[in-house]
């Protein structure tokens, strides 16, 4: 069966038809579904119940994982390199609301690309849903894309060439300050000191230029810091505008992945009294922003 791609946005995103990841994936198929991957952003394929271990082997494909920190210091559930998106405890009970890492989640309800705050952030994220809520009519638990390509496209021209040189600090501790969580352990603190990041990025692959974005980002190098968060918070507003957002609905199966280099994402809120399990993995970049766009050194005053 030929592999089959469907758009499910007018500028993002398109389900992929026709390949069983259960198997390993031969070298032209791949080369189709990396080829989707550049150009639509966000891909999804349906009805893929896979192990940890399948999702690791097809993940590896597309670059090195990265292991994930300990956070809120508690026994994690899953493997480093696994990201556990989920309301479970290390035993697979629900977590009580007030618990630390349900607090700590709740930063992923906030516009987003992940490991931002990271010297080296990430490529892209794949996230396999193996427990959902039962269907709720009006919906929950959805994870939103923002096209952070079309944003820029849309952008006037004097108002990119002003963004196209600013640098921006980004850290974990900007994102969870914004839902009121600052629980981390003595540990974090020396793994993941603030880092500096390009706000505009060109995709060496498609060609196109995407803003970058995060709840991560803190202020604008070389700007008042008040005068550059209310930069970023305008930037995210207009970015995240309905005609740049795909909302995908999970089904048990589905395994979705994004480029982190040229979307944000969010989950939105669920009924946290049930079960709710996703296993994410996460590819990490070549090298950091700055360094791919050459601006390391460059004053963004």
């Amino acid at each position: 069966m030929a592999v089959e791609i469907t758009p499910l946005h007018p500028t993002l995103g398109a389900k992929v038809r026709g390949i069983d990841l259960n198997r390993p994936v031969a070298p032209e198929v791949f080369a189709e579904i990396e080829a989707a991957f550049h150009r639509c952003g966000v891909l999804v394929f349906p009805e893929q119940p896979l192990s940890d271990e399948q999702q690791l082997a097809f993940s590896c494909l597309f670059g090195p994982l990265e292991v994930n920190p300990n956070y809120a210091g508690a026994k994690m559930r899953l493997r480093p390199d696994i990201a556990d998106i989920s309301n479970l405890d290390a035993e697979g009970r629900v977590l009580a609301r007030d618990d630390r890492r349900n607090l700590f989640n709740l930063g992923n309800q906030l516009w987003h690309t992940d490991s931002s705050f990271k010297h080296i952030p990430a490529k892209c994220s794949l996230l396999s849903a193996r427990e959902l809520p039962s269907p709720n009519p009006i919906g929950g638990g959805e994870t939103e894309f923002a096209d952070m390509r079309a944003a820029w496209d849309a952008l006037p021209e004097a108002r990119q060439r002003k963004l196209e040189r600013l640098i921006v600090e980004h850290s974990i501790f900007r994102s969870r300050s914004q839902i009121g969580f600052a629980d981390f352990n003595d540990e974090i603190f020396k793994q993941l000191p603030p880092v500096q990041q390009a706000l505009v990025r060109h995709h060496r692959y498609s060609g196109r230029t995407s803003l970058y974005l995060a709840s991560h980002a803190s202020h604008i190098v070389g700007w008042p810091a008040e005068d550059g968060r209310k930069l970023i918070e305008e930037l995210i507003a207009f970015a995240t505008q309905p005609q740049f957002v795909y909302q995908h609905r999970w089904t048990i199966g589905d395994l979705v992945m994004w480029d982190n280099r040229c979307t944000m994402h969010r989950g939105r809120p669920y009924d946290d009294t049930q079960r709710r399990v996703l296993h994410r993995t996460t590819v990490s970049d070549y090298a950091n922003t700055l360094e791919q766009e050459e601006l390391v050194g460059s004053s963004a005053a």
